[in-house]
């Protein structure tokens, strides 16, 4: 297929159990991979760095966002590239949805 559509990535995760992340990869192919995460409120990744350019894409909820030593409030419409091996964090605050683009 020469295309990949999603109607709408609302209603790719239903529902977040509490304490929990889910995950679901929505593509992966040799040009990108696209991961569509979901926290439960007060969830987070710790920090951790990705060997390929990264794109961070918050579609909904608000989080605490770390980049290296700079802190930074994420809430829906934040939009993050980060280069290979920026070390970065990730606590959400309410519920929250965000798109992670590996290149």
């Amino acid at each position: 297929m020469d295309y990949t559509l999603i109607d709408s990535l609302a209603d790719m995760v239903d529902e977040v159990p509490a304490d929990s992340i889910v995950s679901r990869t929505l593509y992966d192919g040799d040009d990108a991979r696209v991961i569509l995460f979901a926290f439960a409120p007060g969830q987070e990744l710790s920090e951790h760095t990705a060997a390929r350019p990264a794109v961070l894409h918050f579609l909904s909820g608000t989080a605490d966002l770390v980049l290296g030593a700079d802190e930074h409030q994420a809430r829906p419409g934040t939009w993050v590239h980060m280069k290979p091996n920026m070390p970065h964090s990730i606590r959400a605050h309410t519920e929250v949805r965000m798109l992670l683009i590996l290149l």
